[in-house]
């Protein structure tokens, strides 16, 4: 794997509300009810219908109000970078919010997913970042 980028079938926490360390690695899958991130040594699932936002970009979502270290260093990497934000609750109803780093070729058919299964639109940070999931 290279240095500063998510394997292309992988997924990797960058940051938010779960009690994940940062940069922890897995797979994200799409079922039937439910967003699943398996890792060494767990899962986190989301609830479709628990899924207020949806926002897929080159950086990671603005409107979650996560705390994020950057790693300066990678923001002068040449490789593109696609990021998954999800705004959602939890089963008591507290507001979540998780960022994920997408694998390349994991990154189109996870957003029509989550689109079709949450009903939710994804918003793009910009049209470059649309062009580049090929939406």
């Amino acid at each position: 794997m290279a240095a500063f980028a998510v394997d292309s079938q992988q997924a990797e926490y960058v940051g938010g509300t779960a009690s994940l360390p940062q940069k922890t690695e897995g797979t994200f899958q799409t079922a039937e009810k439910e967003a699943r991130f398996a890792y060494k040594g767990g899962e986190l699932t989301i609830d479709y219908a628990k899924v207020t936002s949806l926002e897929s970009g080159q950086k990671a979502g603005r409107r979650v109000g996560l705390a994020i270290a950057i790693n300066w260093v990678a923001l002068f990497s040449k490789k593109r970078k696609h990021y998954l934000t999800i705004g959602y609750s939890d089963a008591k109803d507290v507001k979540q919010g998780v960022v994920f780093e997408l694998g390349k070729d994991i990154v189109r058919p996870v957003l029509t997913s989550l689109e079709a299964r949450t009903g939710k639109k994804v918003e793009y940070e910009s049209e470059e970042a649309k062009k580049h999931v090929g939406n």
